[in-house]
């Protein structure tokens, strides 16, 4: 969970052939493996769709959900250990109007960027991101100066995944929240 935690106030970056986009990393949700009914990879589960999950850490798992919207994981753990983070919200830094005309908005909302299939959409990440690394040319997660303490987190159960029983209830999901002060520590 360490991880989920860690990459909120971070800053994610996008390139390609439309432009570059940049955005703070707002809200997370944790996944943690085999033992996690919530998990692709529960029951030691390894199919075409979920095999990104067990590489190294530090390479994007996406997927298709519900057919209609792509989902942005960082793949966090050593081989074979499946453990992922969705990145479920963001607050938009470069390519402002390359991410609204995406998402179909006029001005920056932060509704119109919570939620993992806003946030895929805002970044341009589709299926030809799954696999590739988070430090190469195309998509990055780096730290920007911005220290994020514990008491800036909102720690809640994750959203939409009632099937996995008990373990629907973990507390896996992470939200900064004062999103605009981040924001504009950044800019400064």
């Amino acid at each position: 969970m360490f991880l989920a935690k860690d990459l909120l106030g971070k800053l994610i970056t996008l390139k390609n052939a439309e432009g570059f986009v940049s955005a703070i990393i707002t809200e997370t949700e944790a996944y943690a493996g085999v033992t996690d009914k919530a998990s692709h990879a529960y029951g030691g589960r390894r199919t075409p769709r979920n095999e990104v999950m067990y590489g190294h850490g530090g390479i994007a798992y996406v997927f298709l959900c519900y057919g209609i919207h792509y989902l942005f994981n960082v793949v966090t753990s050593p081989k074979n250990t499946p453990h992922a983070v969705l990145i479920r919200g963001i607050i938009p830094i470069e390519g402002i109007d390359l991410m609204l005309s995406r998402r179909k908005l006029n001005s920056i909302d932060y509704h119109g960027f919570n939620g993992p299939g806003k946030v895929t959409s805002a970044l341009g990440i589709n299926l030809s991101h799954n696999g590739v690394s988070l430090i190469g040319p195309t998509i990055q997660i780096n730290k920007i100066g911005v220290e994020v303490s514990t008491s800036q987190i909102k720690v809640s159960n994750r959203i939409g995944v009632k099937y996995a029983e008990e373990d629907a209830l973990l507390p896996y999901r992470f939200e900064l929240l004062d999103k605009m002060t981040v924001k504009k520590n950044v800019l400064l």
